[in-house]
């Protein structure tokens, strides 16, 4: 396999080390975005019991309403 020319190492490097840097710092916001999923979908029973709370505590105040 032929070396790569001196010049052209010189132009790619920088290139490719920013690039390098970029896709780290991408990787980094999606596990942090994972992170914050999980934290969600731990949380989502209690969401959904809370809308369902809403929902008889609504159909509670308009029976007391009718009344």
């Amino acid at each position: 396999m032929e070396k790569i020319p001196s010049w052209i190492e010189l132009l790619l490097l920088p290139k490719l080390s920013a690039i390098e840097g970029e896709i780290k710092a991408v990787n980094t916001r999606i596990d942090a975005m994972d992170s914050k999923f999980d934290s969600l979908e731990k949380r989502l029973p209690m969401i959904e019991e809370l809308t369902a709370l809403k929902i008889r505590i609504a159909d509670i105040e308009k029976r007391l309403a009718a009344a």
